[in-house]
């Protein structure tokens, strides 16, 4: 089966919001096979509409069209609908009920005509309750096409999917399965990967497909497998999980997609019942946000000091300001000094600090631009990097914060071995 997904509004056009929608419809339609052909935004404009509805009519199975529901005159979905099927808008009497005791009931006000007009539907749709706010879903099918209508209120968009379409495509359709396996890697570059595997990756089945997901300081490798018997799907991809395993053993760091980085760092510090704190310079905080991002974060993370400023280093860490003379603001041995400050204030069994010139002006340092310095202060010892990340700023921050969470994994380990 194949599906597109269609968001209809002018702002996310000119960029005035991100469509998150897409993303969530896709990921919930690939969990029951269904393959995303592609994803379009058209404008709240009828002809508009109807072209991309004609042109999808027959080529593919499902299209899924978000946006356009709301009680304003600018929502145009449903009678752009009832055109594309020659229908005509009548009042459903549940969906009635139903957005009058939200209305009156839940927020306390006379309802309108406005509200009560989000009960017209079109007189052929099946209508998909929706829960949690007043504009229903419609299904409709022309032909060999279904044409399912979504509000774009994300919350909204979320429980119609889970609740009412995914429930009605089991049931209505016979579907492939799709099994995915995601392995995070760290620490070597996509075209370095790629060489290292090349093997493996040339012997994979016909049906076992590979894509590579590069972002600063990773990669990861998913393995799709596509067919009508999920045992022998699932079977086939642990063994080429497994024999993936042996070749890179030493860059991977998870097999799922939700097990992160910081998510493995959690689990490690967590089960070796220690903790961690920061020190943060030029990545300003970045780290003890993702750190501190992950659910139970605070079993292991104590908190964090962005001394951003040199006189913060001073007076909050208490470096001295001789060492920050003699050396400058971006040194190993400021840096060390950070990293042992924060660990002795926090009292935790690691500590990771950094400084650098991310740009995009050198200033007063003598530092090149995109030099950092990274140290991680381990229950034993200081242990301090030197990197260049180069330009631009962002890639810099971005580098720096990868690799210290790379540092301290790989620490982390080293000792737990």
């Amino acid at each position: 089966m194949k599906a597109t997904i269609v968001t209809i509004g002018d702002e996310i056009l000119i960029g005035q919001i991100v469509d998150t929608n897409s993303a969530f419809i896709a990921k919930s339609l690939d969990r029951i096979g269904i393959e995303i052909d592609e994803m379009i935004s058209i404008s709240d404009n009828k002809q508009d509409i109807l072209d991309a509805f004609l042109s999808l009519q027959n080529n593919v199975d499902l299209v899924i069209v978000t946006g356009g529901l709301g009680p304003t005159k600018d929502d145009i979905t449903k009678k752009t609908f009832c055109d594309y099927f020659e229908d005509k808008l009548v009042v459903n009497q549940e969906v009635l009920a139903h957005v009058t005791q939200l209305i009156e009931g839940f927020y306390k006000r006379p309802i309108t005509q406005i509200n009560k007009d989000q009960a017209l539907v079109p007189s052929k749709c099946t209508v998909l309750h929706n829960q949690v706010g007043t504009a229903p879903g419609m299904w409709m099918k022309k032909e060999g096409t279904v044409f399912i209508s979504l509000p774009g209120v994300p919350f909204e968009m979320k429980y119609l999917v889970e609740n009412e379409i995914v429930p009605k495509v089991i049931k209505e359709f016979d579907r492939p399965y799709i099994i995915h396996k995601t392995i995070l890697t760290y620490g070597q570059g996509e075209s370095l990967v790629a060489e290292r595997i090349e093997g493996w990756e040339d012997n994979l089945p016909d049906f076992i497909k590979l894509a590579y997901l590069p972002s600063p300081g990773s990669v990861r490798l998913r393995l799709s497998a596509r067919g009508v018997d999920k045992e022998k799907l699932e079977t086939a991809i642990d063994e080429e999980v497994r024999s993936l395993n042996a070749i890179i053993h030493d860059i991977i760091v998870g097999f799922d997609e939700e097990e992160t980085i910081e998510v493995v760092i959690g689990k490690l510090l967590k089960k070796e019942n220690k903790t961690i704190s920061t020190a943060e310079s030029c990545t300003g905080g970045a780290i003890a946000s993702i750190l501190a991002s992950v659910p139970g974060a605070s079993n292991y993370f104590k908190g964090s000091v962005v001394s951003y400023a040199t006189e913060t280093k001073i007076d909050v860490l208490g470096i001295s300001e001789s060492l920050i003379n003699e050396f400058s603001v971006v040194s190993a041995e400021v840096v060390s000094a950070m990293a042992l400050s924060v660990k002795k204030k926090m009292k935790t069994d690691y500590a990771i600090a950094t400084t650098g010139n991310a740009g995009p002006t050198k200033g007063d340092e003598n530092a090149e631009i995109g030099t950092v310095f990274i140290a991680l202060a381990t229950p034993n010892e200081v242990i301090v990097e030197e990197y260049n990340f180069g330009q631009p700023r962002e890639k810099v921050i971005d580098r720096a914060v990868i690799k210290s969470l790379e540092l301290l994994r790989k620490e982390i380990l080293k000792n737990v071995l």
